[in-house]
């Protein structure tokens, strides 16, 4: 895995939807990040540890290859505003789900 700068996570995701366009998928997970790099320790040994700020943790991946970044609460706006215009314009390969009529649903149930 490795672990970018906020601009280059954004390039390289942007490369990511690319490469898969036409076949394959990004899986794209977020979470609270609060700067450990260790294991939370065991009740026997309490270690009072408090973060300077929050950060969020990005991961990105197409199967081979892994990416991160890692958000501060400073930057938070203006990533998600870069974050989501990327998003934007790259969901548009989407499939729409086939709507099926309710009648033929309540026949296969009964």
């Amino acid at each position: 895995m490795v672990l970018l700068e906020n601009d280059s996570f954004l390039t390289e995701l942007t490369r990511l939807f690319q490469k898969c366009r036409t076949s394959g998928s990004v899986v794209i997970t977020l979470k609270k990040y609060d700067g450990r790099t260790k294991p939370v320790p065991r009740k026997g040994h309490p270690e009072n540890y408090e973060p300077a700020d929050n950060k969020c943790l990005l991961r990105a991946s197409d199967g081979k290859k892994k990416i991160s970044t890692v958000v501060s609460s400073k930057e938070v706006i203006k990533f998600q505003m870069a974050y989501s215009n990327l998003l934007r314009a790259h969901m548009d390969g989407l499939k729409k789900k086939d709507k099926k009529s309710k009648s033929k649903k309540t026949k296969a149930t009964q």
